[in-house]
């Protein structure tokens, strides 16, 4: 009876120290999970901040199932991008230029999707996917780590597949809580420069009219038509 008792009671342990640990979520899962949340989104705004070696620009993003996309910039200030679906048009104060270049398909229309919630789905066509710290939030500044002002996230690793993708690799660093996706960090393949971007101050689902992503660029600006190298 005594050896049963301690059989008994060993299983309980047994159960009870399993029942306490975190589930296993494969990063698979919690990656269709945050691409079932985009897959709801009807339009979103964002602020953004894009941060290079060179420069660190500030704006706000707005997107419109199925491919309408808007960024107005506040620093630099004017300077704006719009994607109609068609027509990608980008305004540059500075030197005051309007450059414009049709995208129909093909790899070109592969890159303007990378910023819906459709470039989820691309992602995991094109690139590996693992976990980066693990399944657990981390801080998602290392300098924050410890601190009340602490901001934890789950982090992925992206890998590419092949050479002809243009990032060599992805980093996402997810909200937890809104799935939402916080900061991108892409690694350029060819110069190695690191791209960042940071979205926070979300709204969802606001309907956004059409009209938002009609743009009328400044007249006295030059306009340089097709200004991408062609394939």
């Amino acid at each position: 009876m005594k050896k049963i008792n301690i059989t008994v009671f060993f299983l309980f342990c047994a159960v009870v120290s399993l029942s306490s640990q975190t589930p296993i979520l494969t990063v698979s899962a919690f990656f269709k999970t945050v691409s079932e949340k985009y897959a709801q989104i009807r339009d979103y705004e964002a602020d953004m901040t894009v941060t290079t070696s060179k420069d660190i620009m500030h704006s706000r993003v707005s997107f419109k199932k199925p491919n309408l996309l808007r960024i107005d910039f506040s620093d630099p200030a004017t300077q704006t991008i719009v994607f109609n679906g068609e027509l990608l048009t980008v305004y540059l104060p500075r030197p005051k230029a309007i450059l414009s270049q049709s995208v129909e398909g093909g790899s070109r229309a592969r890159a303007a999707n990378l910023a819906t919630p459709q470039g989820l789905g691309l992602m995991s066509r094109y690139y590996s996917i693992a976990y980066e710290t693990g399944q657990e939030p981390v801080a998602l500044d290392e300098s924050t780590a410890g601190s009340a002002a602490e901001e934890k996230v789950v982090k992925l690793l992206l890998s590419r597949k092949n050479t002809s993708e243009g990032f060599r690799t992805i980093k996402l660093a997810v909200n937890p809580s809104t799935l939402l996706i916080r900061r991108v960090e892409a690694v350029s393949a060819v110069t190695g420069e690191v791209f960042k971007f940071d979205f926070t101050d979300y709204t969802l689902n606001q309907n956004i009219p059409d009209t938002r992503f009609l743009y009328d660029a400044p007249s006295s600006a030059n306009t340089y038509n097709n200004f991408l190298l062609t394939e």
